[in-house]
């Protein structure tokens, strides 16, 4: 059976993302820091247990990575065995789009991330990620 020709085919780059201005950046970690004092970490950080069986969070906290920001969990690996003694979670992701748009996604248990909500403002974004289970640590 012969093989099929080669050709070579036209394939642009992707445009850059935009560039997130410093006061929507500062705005964005205000009112997301704001949100997980209030409502997240008296949610989801509990006390350490006296003999802990599992993994717990110890604290959540943001940041920005490009034009990503994310929301973070840091666990505590119980146990006597464990391989390391904590590690990070990074739990939702919002995506900067331009204006003041933004796209939310979830990582799910694959490590793979989806995009639910393709294009929101910030404040619905930051009341998806208080009322969604989609965007729980």
């Amino acid at each position: 059976m012969p093989q099929p020709k080669r050709m070579w085919v036209y394939a642009p780059r992707k445009p850059a993302p935009p560039r997130v201005p410093e006061p929507l950046k500062r705005e964005v970690e205000t009112k997301a820091n704001a949100l997980v004092e209030s409502v997240l970490k008296p949610l989801h950080v509990q006390p350490p247990p006296e003999d802990p069986q599992f993994n717990y969070v110890e604290r959540l906290y943001t940041k920005w990575y490009r034009s990503y920001f994310y929301f973070c969990a840091h666990y505590i690996v119980a146990g006597p065995n464990a391989m390391m003694p904590s590690f990070e979670h990074k739990f939702a992701r919002l995506t900067y789009l331009g204006g003041t748009r933004f796209s939310l996604a979830a990582m799910r248990y694959t490590g793979e991330w989806i995009e639910i909500f393709p294009e929101l403002t910030l404040d619905e974004c930051l009341a998806a990620i208080r009322d969604d289970p989609w965007f729980h640590p």
